[in-house]
């Protein structure tokens, strides 16, 4: 059994990533999606009080800014409007990505327990089972919490849009979304190695995403720059909104770089790939 599952790892590890291989794992990835969605809403009302708990729990971190705000009238030069502009954006952001994979952080415990194996057996590629593993509709309240803060900021703030401003919102959030799944695929690849890392990972994944929330000028130059030129999630809201909102961009970088988010997300969903193949194929099953 051990040197089948070997062999399936490999295979899928070494597997171009070909339109075909990439319509497939979508494929499969809809599917279980799919059969995880019909088995939630077969409870419509916990459902429901899942996805507003969700939603009251994670709402609690702008209720913390709130609270700042009683006191202080700005945070890092930015006001409340600018602060709910980058939480909404962050929020949204992450919550898609933890929507669409956040069951990525649960490959350690199967690997340590064996599970694995059983998906690697199956004709369909690995990181599209895992990916949609228990695909949990509720975390839907993230999402509308931080869609809502977000839309909050937009009709408060005062902002002169301009075409490459707008164009620049949903940009945004497609790219941070990226970005984040790109994280998150990073971080299950780490777990091959390191097998109970959860947490290391949520410290990038669930902690990036609370960093965001608040402006650079709050944090260290060498916390900022970390975050811009190795793990770049400034790229998700902090170089782009500095753009849309006007102000001076962290370490006085050039303009144009507020238009590199899409460029970083898909340099950032490559170098994961690759992880993922690696620590694919550095798997050996329990031995069983």
């Amino acid at each position: 059994m051990a040197d089948t599952v070997r062999a399936s790892a490999v295979r899928e590890s070494a597997a171009p990533g070909l339109p075909g291989r990439v319509r497939e794992g979508l494929r499969a990835y809809g599917l279980i999606a799919a059969m995880w969605i019909r088995s939630t809403m077969a409870y419509r009302a916990s459902f429901v009080l899942t996805t507003f708990t969700n939603f009251a729990v994670t709402g609690l971190d702008f209720v913390a800014i709130l609270l700042m705000f009683s006191s202080v009238d700005a945070l890092g030069g930015f006001s409340l409007p600018e602060i709910a502009f980058l939480y909404g954006l962050s929020s949204l952001a992450f919550g898609l990505a933890d929507l669409l994979i956040g069951s990525m952080e649960r490959l350690g415990r199967r690997v340590r327990d064996g599970t694995l194996d059983t998906l690697l057996v199956r004709p369909a590629p690995v990181l599209a089972q895992v990916a949609a593993d228990r695909f949990a509709l509720r975390r839907l309240g993230r999402v509308t919490q931080g869609a809502l803060v977000l839309g909050y900021a937009l009709t408060t703030l005062d902002i002169d849009w301009t075409g490459p401003k707008l164009l620049l919102m949903p940009v945004m959030v497609v790219s941070g979304g990226a970005i984040f799944c790109s994280v998150f695929v990073a971080g299950a690849a780490f777990q091959f190695v390191a097998q109970d890392a959860s947490e290391v990972q949520n410290a990038f994944t669930y902690g990036g995403a609370t960093l965001l929330q608040y402006p650079p000028a709050v944090f260290a130059q060498d916390l900022v720059r970390g975050v811009t030129f190795v793990l770049p999630l400034a790229f998700v809201n902090w170089l782009p909104a500095s753009y849309v909102l006007g102000r001076p961009y962290p370490l006085d970088l050039p303009r144009w770089v507020a238009f590199a988010s899409p460029l970083v997300a898909v340099a950032c969903c490559a170098l994961a790939g690759v992880a993922w193949r690696v620590g694919l194929r550095s798997y050996r099953s329990t031995g069983s």
